[in-house]
């Protein structure tokens, strides 16, 4: 997908919500579990239910990995189904991979030509090695961990070198000289809002990959404020706030009514700056 085409999907959808497919057995509605692929049922009503409202999906793997074999097909049928009955949508493997050489090529083939993500999640501790074999697939994209919204993120992405420059504002400045703004992105997270401006400032053209609003206390408005571009240029995801809005018969319509209500404050902060 490419950078025109995301933002032409923001623009109809009057949407830049990603709903995160954190799917945990343990926490799906009992009657679910009876089906022989309760989490790809799980998926595919919640994917049905808030598609109207969402311009991504992003799995996190490790949901799918903890299964072993079946969680991994799950995990394809998802990103199958997905593709043959919602070909617009942004397709995120938030896998935050991390290795080199013949490892990272042979991530890079599992996530863009096996399952066919449009993206993935990387940490670029070990450089731009890390990063570089994605970069290869035309039409894919890579989204570096830069300054994450958990609370021990602080342990090192805000850790000053000897010019006094933060940890995060260096994989910033060197990330987007491995690729341009049209392959790569970056998570930000919400519970960071007092530094989203700095890094905008830093990177003004890249899209951004924003976890943290919802249940992790993130504010849309804060995080928009401080980030959108004529482009959009920000995906704001919500898993656990969307995914598990009811553990009842109604999970699927709850999801959507959640998902509405991120919509439509959404369409209002994009109209406001006359985006749509």
């Amino acid at each position: 997908m490419t950078y025109e085409q995301l933002f032409l999907q923001i623009k109809r959808k009057s949407s830049f919500l990603c709903v995160g497919l954190d799917t945990d057995l343990a926490k799906l509605p009992t009657f679910i579990l009876n089906n022989t692929d309760p989490i790809f049922e799980f998926n595919k009503q919640i994917v049905d239910s808030t598609a109207p409202y969402a311009i991504a999906y992003k799995p996190n793997l490790a949901f799918y990995e903890a299964y072993g074999s079946k969680g991994w097909q799950s995990l394809e049928k998802t990103v199958q189904y997905i593709r043959k009955n919602y070909p617009e949508i942004f397709l995120i493997a938030d896998a935050k991979r991390g290795d080199i050489g013949n490892t990272a090529n042979m991530y890079a083939k599992a996530f863009f030509e096996t399952l066919d993500f449009d993206a993935i999640t990387l940490s670029p501790y070990m450089g731009a090695d890390t990063v570089k074999p994605f970069l290869k697939y035309k039409g894919k994209w890579v989204i570096i961990l830069a300054l994450t919204s958990n609370e021990s993120a602080l342990d090192f992405q805000t850790m000053n070198d000897s010019t006094g420059q933060n940890l995060y504002q260096r994989v910033l400045q060197l990330g987007r000289q491995w690729g341009t703004h049209e392959n790569v992105m970056f998570v930000t997270g919400a519970t960071q809002a007092p530094l989203l401006k700095d890094i905008r400032h830093i990177i003004p053209h890249h899209f951004l990959l924003v976890p943290g609003v919802g249940a992790q206390g993130g504010s849309l408005e804060e995080v928009a404020e401080n980030t959108l571009t004529p482009h959009c240029g920000i995906i704001v995801n919500s898993s656990r706030e969307i995914i598990y809005a009811s553990n009842g018969l109604d999970f699927a319509q709850a999801a959507a009514e959640k998902a509405k209500e991120l919509q439509m404050k959404m369409k209002a902060i994009l109209l406001h700056r006359n985006l749509i």
